[in-house]
């Protein structure tokens, strides 16, 4: 990492989730500061109460912008947006956790637009919550494209050998396969490219999944939607110079690319690109939101509203998407 450590707005999420329990879990870490400037944007009382429910030793200071912070080991730093009841039970759908987690996310967009902050790091919501309070969106990556006023974005998953970006995520397979052209394609392998090379990955090697088994096995399954939808896109981009190859059948590509064949594969639905990374252990992926004008990353799990308040959730996705935010920051 350069001299600079960048500074970056964690967001809490979900309060009735496991957001706040894994936020403090990863400022008891004493080298989270190595990693980044962290902040959390969210209801300080709430930390407070996770904090007496894992009996750590951190102390949660308020703050009203990022300058007042106080960047030491144990010390959370929390713009306070007290929006959460005091008597709000865990592991309970709330209207009220669900408007503030879209909160929570608006102001640290404002801070990342007004310069304050280099990147947001967000932990879980609950879509159904989220929708309950007012805020019709699919999840956090299409409510941060609203929020930043960018018409499309794609989603990255990025687990240890493993990096899928996603052509279609939040709409149903029938939808997904209507939704998908050779624009579109095109589109997410360029914000796919654009984001290795700024990882440092000078020429990424790309691999772009079929829709059909065997990606249509030249015609014998489907109805040609690999020619039709995702080889122009394949071709254009080829002619351009980049490593591409594809359409793959997903099945054999997956081991391919976790033995190390590829730097990035582009999945061409949710389930399609979310299955091989997921099988890898939820503590082990990151969520990263491509083509916004900030950084966004996360972790790549739910709220877990079945164990949210027992003191168990695991802090490791959180921090490595910490990381990586900082990382991305720093290269920028």
């Amino acid at each position: 990492m350069s001299a600079y450590t960048p500074v970056i707005g964690i967001t809490m999420g979900d309060a009735a989730g496991v957001g706040p329990e894994i936020i403090v879990k990863s400022f008891a870490n004493a080298n989270l500061y190595k990693l980044a400037r962290a902040v959390v944007i969210g209801d300080a009382r709430r930390l407070h109460k996770a904090r007496q429910l894992l009996q750590l030793d951190v102390d949660i200071r308020t703050i009203a912008e990022p300058a007042d912070a106080r960047f030491e080991p144990g010390v959370i730093n929390c713009i306070d947006l007290p929006l959460i009841p005091d008597d709000l039970p865990f592991g309970k759908l709330s209207a009220v956790a669900g408007d503030a987690a879209f909160r929570f996310i608006a102001r640290a967009v404002e801070l990342a637009k007004a310069g304050q902050i280099d990147a947001i790091c967000t932990a879980p919501l609950n879509k159904e919550a989220l929708h309950a309070g007012g805020h019709k969106f699919p999840g956090h990556t299409e409510m941060l494209a609203h929020l930043t006023g960018v018409e499309e974005v794609s989603m990255m998953l990025v687990a240890p050998n493993l990096r899928v970006i996603h052509v279609t995520t939040h709409i149903g397979i029938i939808d997904a396969i209507r939704k998908i052209e050779p624009g579109l394609v095109q589109r997410t392998i360029e914000r796919g490219h654009a984001t290795l090379q700024k990882a440092g990955i000078e020429n990424p090697r790309i691999a772009v999944c079929g829709i059909n088994p065997h990606a249509g096995e030249n015609g014998l399954f489907g109805y040609g939607e690999e020619e039709e939808k995702i080889v122009p896109a394949i071709e254009m981009l080829r002619a351009r110079g980049l490593d591409i190859e594809g359409p793959l059948p997903a099945d054999t590509l997956f081991f391919r690319a976790g033995r190390g064949d590829f730097d990035l594969v582009v999945a061409m639905y949710h389930d399609q690109g979310h299955g091989p990374v997921k099988v890898m252990g939820l503590e082990a992926g990151v969520n990263i939101t491509v083509g916004l004008d900030v950084i966004r990353t996360s972790v790549d799990h739910g709220t877990a509203f079945d164990i949210a308040g027992k003191g168990i959730a695991d802090e490791r996705s959180l921090i490595e998407a910490l990381r990586q935010g900082a990382e991305l920051a720093t290269r920028r």
